[in-house]
């Protein structure tokens, strides 16, 4: 990765992570990416949120219309035993039992 890649990556994520408005970010995102980067990224997230539930690669390469090659890389990432996908997946998992009412 570039030093001009890594210092524009490390900017938007200190910056996004300090906004705490989703609405923003979301209207950021959209401004940022093109239609297609938007689906590729939100179909992304899509199959490790499936992998992360247990459903098998190949149904989720089925289901989503990806190829099985990225759905392995997917998988790959999700092991990694310091896996950014999966914190982020508890993450979003924790957020959403405190705001259907549960806690931790």
């Amino acid at each position: 990765m570039s030093s001009n890649t890594s210092r524009g990556l490390n900017e938007i994520s200190e910056t996004l992570a300090a906004i705490g408005d989703a609405a923003l970010i979301r209207r950021f995102l959209e401004s940022l990416l093109t239609p297609r980067e938007r689906d590729e990224i939100a179909g992304r997230w899509e199959l490790v949120k499936l992998l992360d539930r247990g459903e098998s690669q190949r149904h989720v390469a089925k289901r989503l219309g990806m190829s099985l090659c990225k759905i392995t890389r997917g998988s790959r990432e999700l092991k990694r035993r310091d896996s950014a996908f999966k914190a982020v997946l508890d993450e979003h998992a924790r957020q959403r039992r405190v705001s259907e009412g549960g806690t931790r």
